[in-house]
């Protein structure tokens, strides 16, 4: 197990390496800007944005999570962010069309800059990391289908709310942000 985890461990280190930084503090300052946030993606991606998800909206921004029943509609002030692997998963290029059809921003965490998403988005985060597809220019992982992919949005996505917080702390800190904290457990 300990060679697993080092070689799992190694294998991120690798993918976060080659993260353009830039491409994230677009991404934040994006979501810093935008009216309200919405975000989308599927299975693991999916669950990845719904914990981005829960970090914004502890950390004071109007976030919603698309597909939920209480989640509102898009406006042009708003920004989408998709989150998928091979940027081509159709139930968010329909969303990201429709987004653009509203004049809303759109923004993908993907490993593919050339996808269909990546034609309707106005910023892109590329994630060298190998998807469920194992394309030849996707590096070679132990890990199954996407978990590094996945891993690795999560732990962006995580940089991007420490971002956030450093460089927009208002009033924000640690006792804020628990007090955002779910009390029905």
């Amino acid at each position: 197990m300990k060679e697993i985890l080092h070689t799992v461990a190694g294998e991120m280190q690798e993918v976060l390496t080659q993260v353009d930084a830039n491409q994230t503090v677009e991404l934040a300052e994006e979501i810093q800007q935008a009216n309200r946030i919405f975000i989308a993606g599927t299975g693991r991606s999916g669950l990845a944005g719904k914990m981005f998800a829960m970090r914004l909206m502890h950390s004071g921004y109007a976030v919603y999570v698309v597909g939920e029943t209480v989640t509102p509609s898009l406006e042009s002030s708003d920004l989408l962010l998709l989150i998928s692997g091979s940027g081509g998963t159709a139930s968010l290029l329909n969303y990201a069309k429709k987004a653009k059809d509203i004049t809303a921003l759109v923004a993908l965490v993907t490993t593919n800059t050339q996808s269909a998403i990546g034609e309707y988005s106005n910023h892109i985060v590329r994630i060298p990391a190998a998807t469920k597809k194992r394309l030849e220019t996707e590096p070679d992982t132990i890990q199954p289908l996407g978990s590094q992919f996945d891993q690795s949005a999560h732990l962006i996505l995580d940089s991007v709310i420490v971002y956030l917080l450093q460089t927009y702390p208002g009033n924000r800190n640690e006792e804020s942000l628990n007090q955002k904290h779910t009390n029905l457990e």
